[in-house]
């Protein structure tokens, strides 16, 4: 691995883990009470539930992309009422528990490929010259984007610090 090969996967890993520039999804859930997870402000049509599994789910679906061995191994969920919870509340503490467990451990997934895998190498599943690098930053753009916007979420329910 050359010196900048090396250099580039440690800022992905660095984007990947958050912080910095961005709140970390640790620090967007924090303290966050059970009763405003499900809650949708004024004007706005998701809840905190709604986007922690929306990053789950769409998480999880570049993950599969990404580790398909070929075409007929990844399936395409339907855009875009596949990449959102049926319901603005979830079921119950047990399922945000388990969303955010899935999200850091789904993202740690993320990372580990980058850690050991060519960043350049064309995906197996892909259709057109996708590669492991596209992904991962896919991956942490998007998130960065509903990091951001849980935020925006929390502060007008009045739940941000």
């Amino acid at each position: 691995m050359t010196s900048h090969t090396g250099d580039l996967k440690a800022h992905v890993l660095e984007l990947l883990r958050g912080g910095h520039a961005h709140v970390t999804f640790d620090d967007a859930i924090a303290d966050l009470p059970e009763p405003l997870r499900g809650k949708r402000p004024e004007h706005l049509p998701y809840s905190p539930w709604e986007l922690v599994e929306h990053i789950r789910i769409t998480q999880r679906d570049i993950l599969d992309y990404t580790i398909a061995k070929d075409a007929a191994g990844y399936k395409e969920l339907p855009w875009p009422k596949g990449y959102w919870p049926k319901t603005s509340t979830p079921p119950n503490a047990k399922a945000w528990d388990e969303s955010v467990a899935a999200v850091k451990s789904e993202n740690e997934e993320m990372q580990r490929l980058v850690e050991k895998h060519d960043l350049f190498a064309k995906l197996p599943a892909a259709k057109e010259s996708h590669t492991l690098l596209r992904e991962a930053l896919l991956l942490a753009d998007h998130n960065a984007y509903h990091i951001g916007e849980l935020v925006a979420v929390r502060r007008l329910l009045g739940a941000w610090r």
